[in-house]
């Protein structure tokens, strides 16, 4: 059987003490085992990236840059290859993986503009003859730690940015599907990248608490739940490292009585059950406004919910696939139970859905759940399956205190033909990512992807002009060249 292993220095290894089998999750069973990194194994690859700092400091911005170019280049080449390698441990259908590769392209794209992004600030003369000038510098070593969900993606928001602004990169990606990620990193190698500038690890806990405690890591940026980024930034933290840890979600919609109800309910369809629901942007609760609307919304997405096709990854035909591990679909199943037993109305019941030829595949069909209520644990908890919430209120008030009271802060979005409910519900929602029949607000590369309240911990959200700031640092440099045989006097005063 097939043992991933690590990157480190540019050579593809083993660390075989500890493996952990990797699953097929469309027919539940192992294919793959991956190598867990244990403490000294993790320290080499930080020991590889501080050695490959200084040079790759010192490399020209624009140097950096055709790399990034001759490494999307790759990407787009082997886009078939990794979405395969997606499909086979993720479970995700190949137009959804192929999304999710586009998706990080893009901000390899804008990694390529990073002479631009690094030029700093000019002014000439600020007092007499003296001039003042700032500019960012990279901060050493830095790691990202990045979830199952978005196994391209996600490592791609981070070390492009990161290695183009002059960082080495120490990246430990989810143990659950690791395969995509480690062939993306060999990509970036292919494409120009000096040997230690970009580590992998696959590994556990403690491969994340080794990059969490060493000295010579100085930042780390985390994508996963709310209590692992809140634990990764305190731990992270309390050992003097910039951290930006993004956590968990339960994205709203409302829907207004006067929406287009028709692509209402085709965008929430997508946006509920894309990729499993296994999304920080998901769109899982759906707050419709008057019962008018929200048993019209409640009619047509039961009709069109009949027409979902869940199956295995291979067919592209089908709109998704399972959830990631055996574990997580009875963790699923246990939210829509909780549901009914707090009195919901189950209205599409995904809980035994039917897929010939894959019958120990770890599904979940599309569910629709009526009249959920705030008290109800399937509100509070991120449930991160294909299950779309449905809350009944008065007002689009109402909805939005809703809203507000929730600890996350993600994403959300509302369905209206009313521009002046649209522009109140931007500039008054407390949510980081907002949507006006978008149902999915995922910002562009060029712009920076955060939420609010407990969805993240820490100051800057990750790429993007967010992503520049926090790989960097800036210094600021004032210079005078006195005139030549001219004495100056002591000065106690700032010159100005």
């Amino acid at each position: 059987m097939t043992t991933i292993g690590h990157l480190i220095n540019g050579i593809v290894q083993n660390d075989a003490a500890r493996t952990q089998n990797v699953y097929n999750p469309s027919t539940g069973e192992v294919s793959k085992q991956v190598a867990l990194a244990g403490k000294a194994t993790v320290e080499e690859a930080i020991a590889a990236a501080q050695a490959a700092f200084p040079a790759w400091r010192n490399t020209p911005p624009q140097k950096r840059a055709r790399i990034m170019f001759r490494f999307k280049e790759l990407l787009e080449q082997n886009a078939d290859e990794i979405c395969r390698l997606i499909g086979e441990e993720h479970g995700k259908i190949s137009h959804d993986a192929l999304g999710e590769l586009q998706r990080g392209i893009e901000n390899v794209e804008y990694a390529c503009g990073v002479p631009e992004l690094l030029k700093g600030e000019y002014s000439k003369n600020v007092g007499p003859a003296i001039d003042s000038w700032s500019e960012f510098q990279p901060l050493g070593v830095v790691a990202g730690i990045t979830p199952f969900n978005f196994p391209a993606m996600v490592p791609l928001w981070m070390y492009p940015i990161a290695i183009a602004c002059g960082n080495t990169f120490v990246l430990k990606p989810s143990e659950r599907d690791p395969s995509s990620t480690l062939f993306i990193a060999e990509l970036a190698l292919e494409a120009g990248l000096p040997a230690g500038v970009l580590n992998v690890v696959n590994g556990d806990k403690e491969a994340v608490d080794t990059l969490l405690d060493d000295s010579r890591v100085q930042a780390v940026s985390f994508v996963g739940s709310t209590p692992i980024a809140e634990y990764i930034y305190s731990r992270a933290s309390a050992n003097g490292k910039r951290c930006q840890a993004l956590g968990g979600a339960k994205n709203h919609a409302i829907v207004m009585p006067d929406a287009d109800m028709d692509n209402a309910v085709s965008a929430l369809t997508g946006a509920a059950f894309g990729s499993s629901g296994e999304r920080c942007m998901a769109l899982s609760v759906a707050v419709a406004v008057g019962d008018e609307a929200a048993d019209a919304l409640i009619g047509k997405m039961k009709a069109q919910m009949q027409e979902l096709k869940v199956g295995a990854f291979s067919d592209a035909g089908n709109d998704f696939g399972p959830v990631i591990t055996k574990a997580h679909q009875e963790k699923v199943i246990g939210y829509i139970n909780s549901a009914e037993e707090d009195g919901a109305d189950i209205v599409v019941d995904g809980r035994n859905p039917q897929v010939p030829g894959y019958e120990n595949g770890f599904f979940v069909g599309g569910t629709l759940i009526d009249r959920v209520t705030p008290d109800m644990l399937c509100y509070r908890d991120e449930i991160f399956g294909p299950v779309l919430l449905v809350v009944r209120v008065d007002s689009m008030q109402e909805a939005m205190n809703l809203i507000d009271a929730h600890e996350y802060g993600n994403g959300t979005c509302i369905f209206t033909r009313d521009g002046e409910a649209a522009r109140y519900f931007s500039d008054n929602i407390q949510v980081g990512m907002v949507g006006i029949n978008v149902p999915l607000p995922v910002p562009v590369a060029y712009h920076s992807f955060g939420g609010w309240k407990r969805s993240l911990f820490g100051d800057l959200f990750a790429y993007g002009p967010d992503g520049v700031r926090f790989y960097t640092r800036r210094k600021t440099v004032t210079q005078r060249w006195p005139s030549a045989g001219v004495r100056e006097g002591v000065q106690f005063s700032f010159p100005s």
